[in-house]
């Protein structure tokens, strides 16, 4: 039987513009346009999730994991190319996306949710249980500006992690937060993970941990698909290219 595809991203391009450094004032004198070199982060790039599917993402630094990521978040727009949700609900996990920092942890927790999609009523019902998890004390009631990168994963993991949506999209943050932090938000992120009905897509730079959570990984390498597959045959090839 054929499964139900939760995500389809097809022949998809995303390009930075990266402007040189230059003079405001001598840019207003001459009226001319700032010279901007374009940066194609992804370049074509096709691929299908299957539901209940967990994708691990790999690639150096700079190979367009992340971009690609904002983008099926709704984020950035690709310039052309099509990403297909099929209708299902998505969230981004990644540090700095997201938070306003003048806002307090709390007041974020109800912004991000509605972000999500959820509604104002269905955040407060879990506001509690997200701030059980966070566990920040009395920081969940002072400005995010305040907090330690730590604390903001922190705060960032328990709204993902209790407001589930169907495709859950997670950029290398179970490395954040203190060791007591990262064994709770691991095993919560299996247990996550196990529900059958949820698609997740992981950008992790530890081989171990995709081999451990992943049915599948994608390798990207500047921008375009180098290798898809099972966890056994992408990670050792990918390793050896790595070394």
């Amino acid at each position: 039987m054929e499964r139900e595809i939760a995500l389809e991203v097809k022949d998809l391009h995303i390009s930075y513009k990266c402007l040189k450094s230059f003079s405001i004032k001598k840019s207003l004198l001459h009226l001319k346009k700032a010279d901007a070199k374009v940066y194609e982060a992804v370049r074509g790039v096709s691929f299908s999730v299957p539901k209940g599917e967990i994708l691990g993402i790999v690639g150096k630094n700079g190979s367009g994991k992340s971009t690609m990521l904002r983008a099926i978040a709704g984020i950035f727009s690709p310039d052309t190319g099509i990403i297909d949700l099929k209708g299902n609900s998505v969230s981004l996990l990644s540090i700095g996306v997201g938070f306003q920092p003048k806002l307090t942890g709390r007041e974020n927790i109800i912004l991000s949710g509605m972000l999500l999609g959820f509604s104002e009523q269905q955040v407060r019902e879990k506001m509690d249980e997200i701030i059980e998890f966070a566990n920040l004390g009395d920081f969940i009631d002072m400005p995010v500006k305040t907090y330690s990168s730590g604390m903001h994963s922190k705060l960032a993991f328990s709204i993902t992690a209790i407001l589930e949506a169907d495709i859950m999209l997670i950029d290398e943050v179970l490395s954040v937060g203190d060791a007591k932090f990262k064994k709770k938000s691991y095993n919560k992120m299996k247990e996550l993970i196990s529900n059958e009905d949820r698609t997740v897509l992981i950008v992790s730079h530890s081989s171990e941990t995709l081999q451990e959570l992943c049915t599948s990984v994608l390798w990207l390498h500047e921008g375009e698909m180098k290798m898809i597959g099972k966890p056994e045959e992408v990670l050792p090839a990918y390793d050896k290219f790595m070394s």
